[in-house]
């Protein structure tokens, strides 16, 4: 990957995020904004087509051709740098730009039908699948420095786990940020804000369940996966595990009372997309902002153990001692 843009930027909408969990495109247009970032959110943008996809609901086909559709937006606007906050309509967009810039045939068939409608044809190369289409865990991970310089919440005394979704360490794994082995991406953004994950934990490279349509038709074995996670959280005491995908973030934090019912036990983890955790730390408002109170466990206990910036030198002390540590 070149170096990641932070101007001409398309915020691209994701269906899950506004209907679940609004609050993470709120803190991502509230960090975008606190780091200058030149973004645009375009509501002629359609949906991804992710979970119809996935359920077998939408060809490859008919999910190339809204694809392409959204390229030509993006390029229309002059904002071809398409950003993603979920990571199936990274995984889609990732996947529909290599078919229509090295499917000839396929993509001519798609502009004949565009042509029909009175839409511009995609032209091959318009859209480069390796630089133009990102998740914001690059943008965030690229400018992890400027952000630490905001910090206005001591995390010291909470306990932060990471998931990393499938779809953007599995499926295009060869042009991201980090591997799909040990994924660490989302604890050095973490990191930076002066606060160490615990790393390495069992099930950490697990999926969430969801499997789209599995954790309706196969309900049982869906929750099974995400059931041997949240007790691999709960062994370990964490506090917050951190998501990148609102299907995740659904997945635990919306079964995770229902998991502890059928087990009779407690577990107390809450569950934060990467850019709710960091607008909080940075300050913005729990419920305007960063929507907590869209979540089905309660996030309120959470804000009550960060502090203030009453230490802010010991904030900073840790911030510069983990910035010494990053490795990727």
């Amino acid at each position: 990957m070149d170096k990641i843009p932070d101007k001409n930027i398309l915020l691209f909408k994701s269906c899950l995020v506004s209907t679940e969990y609004p609050g993470i495109e709120s803190s991502t247009k509230y960090i975008f904004d606190k780091l200058n970032i030149d973004y645009i959110i375009d509501h002629e943008q359609s949906c991804c087509t992710g979970l119809g996809h996935y359920s077998d609901v939408f060809d490859q086909f008919s999910t190339t051709l809204i694809a392409a559709r959204n390229f030509n937006l993006a390029k229309k606007i002059n904002k071809k740098n398409i950003v993603a906050m979920c990571a199936t309509c990274y995984a889609i967009n990732k996947k529909s730009s290599e078919i229509l810039n090295e499917n000839d045939d396929l993509r001519d068939e798609i502009n004949e039908i565009f042509n029909e409608c009175g839409f511009d044809s995609y032209k091959k190369d318009s859209i480069n699948t390796e630089n133009n289409i990102l998740h914001v865990v690059d943008i965030l991970f690229d400018k992890r420095k400027e952000i630490s310089k905001k910090i206005k919440l001591d995390l010291s005394n909470i306990k932060i786990a990471t998931h990393h979704a499938c779809h953007y360490c599995k499926v295009s794994y060869d042009n991201i940020l980090d591997g799909s082995r040990n994924p660490i991406l989302l604890d050095e953004i973490v990191k930076s804000c002066g606060i160490d994950t615990i790393g390495w934990y069992n099930e950490k490279r697990s999926t969430c369940g969801a499997g789209f349509r599995q954790r309706f038709v196969n309900k049982d074995l869906s929750l099974e996966v995400t059931e041997k996670k949240l007790l691999a959280l709960n062994d370990q005491n964490v506090d917050i595990l951190i998501h990148m995908c609102p299907n995740c973030h659904m997945q635990f934090d919306r079964y995770q009372p229902y998991i502890s019912k059928k087990l009779n036990i407690e577990l107390k983890t809450v569950h934060l997309n990467i850019t709710q955790f960091i607008a909080l730390i940075l300050g913005a408002d729990p419920y305007k902002i960063v929507g907590i109170q869209t979540h089905t466990i309660p996030i309120e206990p959470l804000i009550e153990k960060m502090n203030t910036d009453n230490n802010k030198s010991k904030v900073n002390d840790k911030i510069e001692n983990s910035q010494n540590k990053i490795s990727i």
